[in-house]
């Protein structure tokens, strides 16, 4: 619990600092001039194979050795540790802060978690993600936007989407934040 709450402070002063660069600098919002720095670019890249992972997770012959897959290929779990709030939990469960909970989250399965019953499993046949911003300082990026994904009855849900970024030692992005939730509906 420490390291989440450690790393949740670090975080949260990485973006002050940001917000003290945006302040000084309001016509960009990526910062340093190191080429192994994150891009706006990076990011985009990233959401799509994101989404491109989710989808091949309903499709998959084995759902949950896809979903673990997705997992351990674009989340940071094994590295600094994921901050991950799924769009369909409440209550004790509303948080899952390891790789089983997230897992339970996509696929269902897991009695420890009795109320997920498979988001990735719909299944989606395509999405696409709408950012509205990145703030990116060094090796560490939020993006914030919307991600709609259309599943193969032609329906479609639009999900508000935060991801937190870092680049890890070989230069791929790994997510250590995933807020989701549904869009407000004042009626």
């Amino acid at each position: 619990m420490k390291t989440v709450n450690i790393l949740s402070y670090a975080f949260v002063g990485l973006f002050m600092l940001s917000a003290t660069a945006c302040a000084s600098n309001s016509n960009a919002n990526s910062y340093g001039t190191d080429r192994n720095e994150i891009t706006r670019a990076m990011i985009e890249q990233a959401q799509e194979g994101w989404i491109a992972a989710l989808v091949s997770v309903g499709a998959a012959e084995d759902p949950s050795a896809r979903a673990y897959e997705v997992l351990t290929n674009y989340y940071d779990f094994s590295g600094s540790g994921v901050l991950f709030k799924p769009t369909l939990t409440h209550g004790e469960q509303t948080f899952r802060m390891t790789k089983d909970g997230a897992l339970s989250y996509f696929v269902g399965g897991n009695a420890a978690f009795a109320q997920d019953d498979g988001f990735a499993l719909r299944p989606y046949v395509s999405g696409v993600a709408d950012i509205k911003d990145v703030v990116i300082v060094g090796k560490a990026a939020i993006a914030m936007g919307n991600i709609t994904l259309t599943a193969y009855d032609g329906s479609t849900v639009m999900v508000d989407k935060t991801f937190g970024y870092r680049m890890d030692e070989n230069g791929n992005l790994r997510i250590i934040t995933h807020h989701s939730s549904l869009p407000f509906s004042p009626n």
